[in-house]
Order: structure tokens, then sequence, then C-alpha cells
């Protein structure tokens, strides 16, 4: 009975301890983050840095450029209609994918005409934000950089990650969503 109480007292008084903070076994300094942010500036920069040489270099259209991060200019303009896309609208458009210097990555026969429900189904971003610019029977051209086209993951065929598009689009029509 003796050691019973003298094992009691040597627990009781080892519970009573402290416990102090143990360090984490794997430390993160958050260096991995701030290495990715400063790789995609500057593969961001070095993007547009190639579509500005493109753009100064064509003297023969005037481009635009996207609040959404882009560049674009009109081949065909639609002066008469003012009526452009907005959300649940049914929009028919053509369009094919070159690299900027103008190789075909997909061609407009390959892709075929789209149909689209504005911001209700999957589109890359750069293209369903170049959509709402455009009017019926307009033929666009658009220079994405990587950030709003297909960005690190490419689409897993035949744009690879962080590749910047150029991107001719011809919209076809407008159907009005009727709610």
């Amino acid at each position: 009975m003796k050691y019973f109480y003298l094992i009691l007292v040597v627990l009781i008084g080892i519970s009573c301890q402290t416990h102090e903070p143990r360090e984490p076994v794997v430390k993160r300094s958050g260096q991995f983050l701030k290495r990715s942010s400063k790789l995609h500036k500057a593969i961001q920069k070095r993007q547009e840095k190639e579509i500005y040489k493109i753009i100064k270099q064509d003297s023969l259209h005037h481009y635009h450029v996207s609040p959404n991060g882009f560049w674009y200019r009109y081949d065909q303009k639609n002066n008469q209609d003012t009526l452009k896309p907005e959300f649940g609208d049914l929009v028919n458009f053509n369009y094919n994918i070159t690299t900027l210097d103008g190789q075909p990555i997909y061609t407009q026969k390959e892709i075929g005409t789209q149909e689209y429900k504005m911001d209700q189904e999957d589109l890359f971003s750069g293209l369903r934000n170049g959509l709402k610019l455009m009017k019926e029977e307009e033929t666009v051209t658009f220079y994405f950089p990587s950030s709003v086209a297909f960005d690190y993951y490419g689409d897993r065929n035949k744009i690879g990650h962080n590749v910047p598009i150029r991107a001719t689009v011809t919209l076809n029509s407008i159907k009005k969503n009727e709610n």
C-alpha cells in the first residue's frame, strides 16, 4: 500500500506540471508563396512585352486594352447595332486560337461553331470577357496573356502551361435571355 501512495503522489506531481509548447516538426516560412508570386509576375511582364512588341509593329490596326488584362483589335466592326451580350444571353460564335505570331493551335474548323450561355457555362476568362465587348457580326482579334487564357495548366492538350495566345472571334448572333 505504501508503494501505491508513493506512485499516486508522483503521478499527481507529474500531472500538475505546466506543459511547454512544442516546436513544429516542419516549419513553413512562406517563401514558396513569395517565390511563386515573383515568378508569376515575371511571366506576366514577359508576356506583356511580347504583346506590346506585336502591337507596336502593327501600324495597320488600332488596339484597345481591356480592364480584364488583354488587348484586342476590330477586324470587322458593326457600327449599326448597340446590342452586346449580357448575363444569360445565348451567343453563337466561331473562333480560332494561334500562338502570338500566328502559328495555328486550334483552327476554326477544329473548334466548330460554338453556342455559349453568357457567364453560365465554362469558357476561359479572356474569351468570356472578350465576347462581352462584341456586337453581332463583328470579328475581333484578341491577345491574351496566359493569366486570362489557360494559365499554368494549359488546356492539357495542345496549349502548354503559361502560353499566351491570340484568338480571332466572330460573333454570329446574340439571342437575348427572356428572363
